[in-house]
């Protein structure tokens, strides 16, 4: 298994930066993706964005342009550099991972997924 743990949510004014961090550990090598989801009050938790083992990303068209997620590989860990923020963006941030359903230096790992606790990310106006 894999166990997520976020860190650097907040509260923030409109247009200003925050970056999230995700400390992956356990069997982080048979991570297939790994990245954020978000849910605002009342709604659906929605994918905010990916970043595959190869480094393909993937990103909501909402914060296309505004966030940049990154992999630090000798760390385990992600980043969600988040600029431009909105009010829109508040939510808790969901550190996420998708993994297994390979074979890992030589065993088969079933598919699993992991998700952190959440961090809370507020955007005044």
């Amino acid at each position: 298994q894999v166990q997520l743990v976020e860190s650097g949510g907040g509260l923030v004014q409109a247009g200003g930066s925050l970056r999230l961090s995700c400390a992956a550990s356990g069997s982080t090598f048979t991570i297939n993706a790994i990245g954020w989801y978000r849910q605002a009050p009342g709604k659906q938790r929605d994918l905010v964005a990916t970043i595959s083992s190869g480094g393909s990303t993937n990103y909501a068209d909402a914060v296309k342009g505004r966030f940049t997620i990154s992999r630090d590989n000798a760390e385990n860990t992600v980043y969600l550099q988040m600029n431009s923020l909105r009010p829109e963006d508040t939510a808790v941030y969901y550190c996420y991972c998708n993994a297994g359903g390979a074979i890992y230096r030589g065993s088969y790992y079933r598919s699993f997924e992991s998700w952190g606790q959440g961090t809370q990310v507020t955007v005044s106006s």
